[in-house]
């Protein structure tokens, strides 16, 4: 049954007007298009790719330190940026100018100190919101303190708070060990939030994903990886949409090293409203996998349309090639090394940019019906990429750049400071407009 999250009620929630936050710098010129971007990449298959590119050399436009970190990738809703920070506060700032329209905070975030492990603090809103554009409203998982994970119902025009619901369903665990990290994915008329552990992946915890209306009325659905423990559904992507309408995501390492499979180190493709269970995959080296975490929950599935086929790799560093429906362990069509990967890809035709992260680099795979090659490679270089036109976009978290690829062989043709950057870090490329979510706020690039 899921509970209410009552310490909530005696939190000051505030829905403030233009205050409390640091001015924006750089130039104030307005103009330039700006595109919808609803999700994380833009789309609910993740593809992170969008026809046209910022025209010319990009131009910083402003910086906005907000109160805390952002780890999830900004929405864009009409002339609204909508900034989400660890420090619980939801933010609507003028796209073009960076100020400030609102603010709310949703609750007093979990400080570090009450954590069994970790390395957020304070642990707030992580993953990435999304809007639903049915009820008008951006849905947002937070964390508060006790170890409470709600979401909530926003207001893009103004902040207001229309409903909020606890999403903690798996009661017999440790909710102060859960982290949601992954996107929120919005399809129909549900939102689906997933949810893994806190780093070190200590204390009793399980990968879980929950099935709620966007009304905020009904009954909330969850799949639990059917573990003792650990398995977590964490990567930053989060859930992904896939073909009829299928939820798809990956777990980490599960608690079973010697015996019967676990359904851990796992691709699970679910239904799209009960979360049902449809198929597995898990590589053959599972058990290897678990006990040497090197596991596949590092990453989201990545669908390639062009082939009707699923890329996933993880933390051993194989890319494996899967069919839309599983046929279990070691079911792969290709498989192929060369990519440690974290965090989110890119896809256009049967290019596959690929985040990976033990190579630092971004890798470019061709996609067949049954085969994987790597075209190029991009070294140095690493976070979520996003394509746009005929150009690669990277927040590189080891420099804090903003780096432009030519998507045709990955040579460098531009590069910006964007400021220090969160892990598994990401951007957004909307119309003329490019936004990096740092440690501290955001900063804009707008084309010339």
């Amino acid at each position: 049954m899921v509970r209410r999250v009552l310490s909530l009620l005696v939190v000051p929630l505030l829905a403030l007007s233009a205050c409390g936050s640091a001015d924006s710098t750089g130039p104030r010129a307005g103009g330039g298009h700006l595109a919808s971007w609803p999700t994380y990449h833009r789309t609910s298959d993740r593809a992170g790719h969008v026809a046209t590119a910022p025209t010319g050399p990009l131009q910083h436009a402003w910086t906005k330190d907000l109160n805390g970190a952002v780890y999830g990738e900004p929405l864009v809703i009409g002339s609204t940026l909508v900034v989400a920070t660890e420090q619980n506060y939801v933010y609507g700032l003028d796209a073009r100018t960076g100020q400030q329209r609102w603010r709310v905070r949703l609750g007093q975030p979990a400080p570090g100190s009450e954590l069994p492990c970790g390395n957020i603090d304070p642990l707030g809103v992580t993953g990435t919101p999304a809007y639903d554009a049915r009820t008008g409203s951006v849905l947002v998982a937070a964390e508060t303190r006790g170890g409470h994970h709600t979401l909530w119902a926003v207001s893009p025009k103004d902040g207001e708070r229309r409903w909020h619901r606890s999403l903690d369903t798996q009661t017999p665990r440790d909710a102060k060990a859960e982290q949601e990290r992954g996107a929120l994915l919005v399809s129909g008329k549900r939102v689906f939030t997933a949810f893994g552990g806190l780093d070190g992946d200590c204390a009793n915890y399980v990968g879980y994903v929950t099935s709620a209306p966007t009304s905020g009325k009904g009954a909330i659905h969850s799949y639990a990886v059917p573990t003792a423990r650990e398995a977590g559904i964490w990567a930053p992507p989060g859930p992904v949409l896939g073909p009829e309408g299928h939820v798809y995501v990956a777990s980490g390492n599960g608690a079973e090293v010697k015996g019967r499979w676990d359904k851990s180190d796992s691709v699970t493709e679910l239904s799209s409203v009960l979360l049902r269970p449809l198929s597995v995959f898990a590589p053959a080296s599972w058990k290897n996998d678990n006990a040497r975490d090197l596991d596949l929950g590092s990453m989201s599935p990545v669908m390639v349309p062009a082939v009707r086929r699923i890329v996933i790799a993880g933390k051993r560093g194989t890319v494996y090639l899967l069919r839309p429906t599983f046929g279990g362990v070691g079911s792969a069509l290709a498989r192929v090394g060369g990519c440690h990967a974290f965090a989110g890809a890119a896809v256009t035709g049967h290019t596959v940019l690929m985040p990976c992260k033990g190579e630092g680099a971004i890798r470019a795979l061709t996609v067949g019906t049954s085969s994987l090659h790597w075209a190029w490679t991009a070294k140095g270089i690493y976070s979520s990429p996003v394509i746009a036109g005929n150009r690669v976009y990277v927040a590189d978290q080891g420099s804090g750049d903003l780096v432009v690829l030519r998507l045709s062989d990955g040579k460098v043709v531009d590069r910006h400071h964007a400021g220090s950057l969160p892990h598994f870090s990401s951007q957004v490329v909307s119309g003329d407009w490019v936004f990096v979510p740092t440690l501290s706020g955001v900063t804009a690039f707008r084309g010339s």
